[in-house]
């Protein structure tokens, strides 16, 4: 009788670790199911990251309508306000045939003079392409530098009489830490090939002829800026007004009154009472989920290292 209950008490040990044996693979199973799925749930995520966006209207333009392009923020390479991504929303909207005319929403400071004057140049080039569709920059909170040097290559100009305008002229700025190697007893050693490769070094001591440089190389590109202007403008241009072109920014009602604006109107005023239409199709391009975030890394140690080490930054602003 001992030996039957040892007997069953190993059998029924037996069927426990196979019922565990198995309980364990369905487990296994199932975890390795899930990670397959988790693993495609990431891969379709990152595609739709990844992919190049459009707006919510991208595929609603079978009628007429106003082609909205939005430039909000500093206009500077691998964001969404760069020269690439603005001129890509031009080149599509110009070429959409339902598309009667153009509306360039703007708040933005300015920005590097290079981006700001290949979107310029572009809308020149689709104004002489497309001569029937006319280019509306209506300037929200902000319009400033680099910002009104795209605006400026518009037929018309609308603001906000509150609305920032202007600010043409150019800066480069920078810190400079001579000062302060001395008071920790350190001395700078910066040896070079080429007589000017230190050139504005913030480590060093700052030369005249650097200076008398930089504002003849600043100058070169500040006329840049006015010309483009000028010639956008034309005679609606109070060239007689004091500091037009110093870098002060205007009131939009100043704007108004010295030749840098046409007129007051929101967005939805300009297409509603300028364009003759109340449908607005939006052109922007969106950045991807990645490049928002690499570009915001890539700007914040950017600043974060120009910052700490002084490094001159030059721009429309």
């Amino acid at each position: 009788m001992a030996q039957d209950d040892n007997g069953n008490s190993q059998q029924e040990a037996l069927q426990t670790i196979l019922l565990e044996g198995i309980k364990e693979q369905r487990r296994s199973r199932r975890w390795r199911i899930f990670f397959r799925f988790a693993w495609i749930g990431i891969i379709i995520i990152a595609i739709f990251a990844l992919r190049p966006g459009h707006s919510k209207d991208y595929y609603s333009r079978n009628l007429p309508h106003a082609a909205l392009i939005k430039i909000s923020g500093t206009i500077m390479p691998g964001v969404s306000t760069s020269a690439e991504n603005i001129n890509k929303s031009l080149n599509s909207a110009f070429s959409d045939e339902n598309a009667t005319g153009i509306l360039l929403q703007i708040n933005s400071p300015g920005g590097s003079p290079v981006q700001a004057g290949e979107v310029y140049d572009n809308i020149m080039r689709l104004r002489k392409k497309y001569p029937k569709k006319k280019v509306y920059a209506v300037c929200t909170d902000m319009c400033a530098s680099g910002a009104y040097y795209i605006a400026a290559a518009a037929n018309d100009v609308y603001v906000d009489k509150a609305s920032l305008v202007g600010s043409i002229g150019v800066l480069m700025n920078g810190f400079g830490f001579v000062d302060t190697l001395k008071k920790v007893g350190a001395t700078r050693r910066l040896i070079t090939a080429g007589s000017e490769k230190g050139f504005m070094d913030p480590f060093s001591p700052v030369k005249e002829s650097d200076v008398k440089y930089m504002h003849k190389m600043l100058g070169i590109i500040h006329q840049q800026f006015i010309n483009s202007v000028k010639k956008g403008r034309g005679k609606r241009l109070k060239l007689d007004t004091p500091l037009l072109f110093s870098g002060l920014v205007w009131t939009g009602q100043q704007a108004v009154q010295i030749g840098l604006a046409d007129g007051l109107g929101s967005p939805t005023e300009v297409a509603r009472d300028v364009i003759k239409t109340k449908n607005i199709v939006d052109y922007t391009q969106q950045q991807s989920l990645f490049s928002k975030f690499s570009a915001k890394v890539g700007a914040e140690f950017a600043d974060s290292v120009t910052t700490h080490l002084g490094i001159p930054a030059s721009g429309l602003q």
